[in-house]
């Protein structure tokens, strides 16, 4: 069953998103310090990417529904372009779907990479049943270079989420090792809501 969904952010950002939850670019409780990360030519291009419902991605804030994105591989590895960030300055921030659900957030979700047109989106009454349309399997594949060539788009499923999400509604946090965990801690975080998984990470 699919109880999950994932942001990475550097580390920097965790104290405003802890404070203020996870917002759009544009929000009023935008942090003017947020570190971004990530391929900036992708983030254009999802800027422009009109979904089947006349909403450009861009206009949404994406969470993925597993880990070990391959984007979180191209940013570990600085390729493509992409500036190298240590496994250990990144952070997933989580969010459990059933609370997604229970506060009738404004969101869709895609059963693949958001901007791919092999890729579907659902509307928000469909994620209760999310397993419906999301293969479990795929989302938390280690490997995703195989024969099925359509493996990683499927990987890459995503949740949108069309307004800011709150603080409350961060479950807890995800990082690579002990050093972060006790970065996070000196941000006062609360240890109980850190949890480290190495493999989680490339």
């Amino acid at each position: 069953m699919i109880k999950f969904a994932f942001r990475i952010t550097h580390i920097e950002n965790i104290k405003d998103i802890d404070r203020n939850g996870v917002v759009h670019q544009n929000s009023s409780l935008a942090s003017p310090n947020y570190v971004p990360i990530g391929d900036p030519s992708l983030i254009r291009n999802r800027c422009d990417y009109v979904l089947e419902n006349g909403h450009k991605i861009g206009e949404y804030i994406p969470f993925y529904f597993g880990e070990r994105s391959p984007m979180l591989y191209v940013i570990q590895h600085g390729f493509n372009g992409v500036k190298k960030i240590l496994a250990e300055d990144i952070v997933y921030v989580v969010v459990k779907i059933a609370d997604v659900v229970e506060r009738n957030l404004e969101c869709v979700f895609t059963d693949g990479h958001a901007n791919n047109k092999l890729s579907k989106l659902y509307e928000k009454e469909c994620l209760r049943n999310v397993d419906k349309y999301i293969s479990e399997e795929d989302i938390h594949a280690q490997q995703w270079g195989t024969p099925d060539t359509d493996l990683k788009r499927r990987k890459e499923a995503e949740l949108l989420f069309a307004e800011d999400l709150p603080p409350e509604l961060i479950c807890g946090y995800v990082v690579y090792n002990e050093n972060a965990q006790r970065r996070m801690i000196e941000l006062d975080i609360n240890p109980n809501r850190i949890v480290i998984r190495s493999d989680f990470y490339y």
